[in-house]
């Protein structure tokens, strides 16, 4: 039999697949061939996917602590017992503290919208209750923000529209690494490529030429490139007439980035930037593909806010092939607030940032968190400041359940842990933000032992506390059903994918100057926000790994050792001024926090800059990751996280190995 479903892993590409089942069990997982981005292919991650649904390693029935926090020994409990408990201590929370103490911490371990996706699904239960609120704010929130203030939407171009371009700026990110399948359109095109990026990834390497500025400074890069379209007289005077507000103002801030100016702040010779700005102003279309690194950082909102004025004053954002893609999410048009039911709050509620885990656990009052769920999330791998976050976690006052597949270092903090299907094992719901399609995901075996799906855990919750809101027993057909009014979802269901219709972009006229920024307390003109770490040392960069999906696979045997050590990848010239060589165990610090990792020396990386990659867990890796090192700081807009805003010192761990 053969079953189609949807990847629910956090990249662009939601692919859509089939698991072949044989006498009930998954023995196959392909790519679906029918799909027009998928194409048959998945990645390298989830070709091992049927390894995690089959694992011995996978939890599969309910547990309660049993050692200290943080030591991961459990005894195995009943649903009963488990919801029993559950059900006492929340309620002894709510009259003692109200429910604002009870904090839903919801990830992006999965994209589905029905048991995943920053928990859709339970939200009606934790609304009920009269829970704070949840503000995912660690993946993509500066950026989409930034681009909603130039252009009254996140959507951006259709990333199927980039085999229709001359010039391509693949700015900040790796997609043959996180979401090769958006490749294959720069792949159709004869557009002439450019990677802009501190690292020489692998993307960077297939492109036909590199630009390495210096993280952070992206916006000043833009601002320079069209300093130089303006003074070839190739900004589009028409389009800016009639699609744009604030010009006159925009371009005198623009005139400011002279090449040489540009060239200071970036770290980039001056006629590699003269030239990459003479070839946008003489190639039309001309396109950029943007993703999520390029936003953690002090200035990260307005980067992606200027980034997406440079398709404005050349006019691209008017002809197919041009433009700006950094999400799609934007153009997909669900019912969300009808799936969430906001309106069963008893009242407003405050909202704890996804980001500031640390700081929430530690540092806030009135009340304080005394329960926190962790759904589709492993902070203790992915949230920034590892030792606060881990500090918060081991408060014996603080009641902690986590919904898990495997047992994560967060999972170890857990004083009940319940068993979670994984994605052949439950419906759900996909939309892709790397494309315009929606996946149906269907199941298509039992789930093992006592996993329960998110859905059915907080029904059966519900129904332990006695809660008669008739909104929280709808089924996953029921749910999906009003997730998708508007929608063909017979057809979906049948076919397995959807493309949507995009809106406008922009959504109305171009914003050069915004008043929406002003009125939040920002700058109201595009611009540029240098770095603000205060430290001083390397630039540390943690992108994202060839092997792991943030912290995704992490434990999976295979791709653990085909991702290898830990490393930090230096140039030459800083390792040289270090006295570090190729291959020496090094420690990587700040006043954060800190971890173990091997010397790598490469000119992959420009000067100023080392370059690691994030996803590992820290109890398979000494104790310790890059995320110790990382500040619990927001970026500019949105409380976005700073992950690539971050200096740090190396040093070997045997003074002995000093060159």
């Amino acid at each position: 039999m053969k079953v189609l479903g949807a990847c629910p892993l956090d990249c662009p590409d939601g692919c859509s697949w089939v698991v072949d089942v044989e006498d009930g069990v998954a023995v196959g997982l392909r790519g679906n061939k029918a799909h027009p981005i998928t194409r048959g292919a998945l990645c390298v991650k989830v070709n091992r996917y049927l390894e995690q649904l089959n694992s011995g390693e996978r939890i599969t029935y309910p547990m309660r602590r049993v050692g200290k926090k943080g030591e991961g020994r459990f005894e195995r409990i009943s649903w009963d017992e488990a919801l029993g408990e559950i059900a006492a201590r929340l309620s002894g929370i709510i009259e003692e503290h109200g429910a604002e103490a009870i904090w839903p911490f919801h990830g992006t371990g999965s994209l589905g919208y029905i048991q995943g996706l920053e928990g859709f699904s339970g939200r009606r239960f934790f609304n009920a209750l009269g829970a704070s609120l949840h503000d995912p704010t660690i993946c993509s929130i500066a950026g989409t923000t930034g681009l909603k203030y130039t252009l009254g939407t996140s959507g951006g171009m259709d990333p199927e529209d980039f085999a229709k371009s001359k010039l391509i700026l693949v700015w900040g990110t790796n997609p043959l690494t996180s979401g090769h399948h958006g490749w294959k359109f720069v792949q159709d095109s004869d557009a002439y490529t450019v990677a802009i990026d501190p690292v020489r990834t692998r993307t960077a390497e297939r492109c036909d030429e590199h630009l390495a500025p210096l993280p952070g400074t992206d916006a000043a890069l833009a601002l320079g490139l069209m300093r130089i379209v303006i003074s070839m007289g190739a900004q589009d005077d028409a389009f800016l007439a009639e699609h744009t507000d604030g010009w006159d103002e925009f371009r005198s801030r623009v005139m400011e980035y002279t090449p040489e100016r540009t060239a200071e702040i970036t770290g980039l010779p001056v006629e590699r930037i003269v030239a990459l700005g003479e070839r946008i102003a003489t190639t039309r279309p001309t396109s950029i593909r943007v993703s999520q690194g390029i936003q953690r950082h002090a200035g990260g909102g307005m980067a992606l806010r200027t980034l997406a004025c440079l398709p404005g004053v050349t006019g691209d954002w008017a002809i197919p092939g041009g433009g700006l893609h950094y999400s799609t999410s934007g153009h997909f048009k669900f019912n969300l607030s009808e799936l969430a039911r906001y309106d069963l709050l008893p009242n407003p509620v405050r909202t704890l940032s996804m980001t500031r885990m640390g700081e929430a656990l530690l540092d806030i009052d009135g009340p304080p968190v005394k329960a926190l769920f962790v759904i589709a999330a492993n902070p203790v791998a992915s949230n920034p400041d590892q030792r606060r976050v881990r500090e918060g976690l081991a408060r014996e006052d603080l009641f902690t359940v986590v919904l898990e597949h495997f047992p994560t270092d967060t999972v170890d903090y857990a004083d009940i842990v319940l068993p979670a299907t994984m994605q052949p094992e439950h419906l759900d719901v996909i939309a892709a933000y790397g494309n315009l399609y929606m996946v149906w995901n269907e199941p298509a075996v039992t789930p093992p032992g006592e996993c329960l799906s998110t859905t059915e855990t907080f029904r059966r919750l519900a129904r332990t506390m006695n809660l008669t809101e008739p909104a929280l027993y709808d089924s996953d057909e029921e749910l999906a059903q009003q997730l998708l009014k508007g929608h063909d979802i017979d057809r979906l269901r049948a076919e397995g994918f959807l493309k949507v219709e995009p809106g406008p972009v922009p959504n109305g006229k171009l914003q050069f100057v915004s008043w929406r920024a002003e009125k939040a307390g920002h700058d109201p003109l595009a611009g540029y926000t240098p770095p603000a770490d205060p430290g001083d040392g390397l630039v540390l960069i943690s992108a994202a790994s060839h092997f792991f999906l943030n912290s995704t696979f992490g434990a999976n045997p295979e791709l653990r050792r085909r991702a290898g050590e830990s490393t930090v990848t230096l140039h030459p010239q800083d390792a040289a001024a270090l006295g570090i060589a190729d291959g020496v165990a090094i420690t990587v610090a700040n006043a954060r926090g800190s971890f173990d990792a091997i010397a790598a020396v490469s000119d992959a990386v420009r000067p100023g800059v080392a370059a690691t990659t994030k996803g590992r867990w820290a109890k398979l890796s000494g104790g310790a990751t890059v995320n110790s090192t990382i500040a619990e700081r927001d970026a500019d807009f949105g409380g976005g996280a700073v992950f690539h805003d971050n200096r740090v010192h190396i040093t070997p761990r045997d003074p002995a190995m000093v060159r």
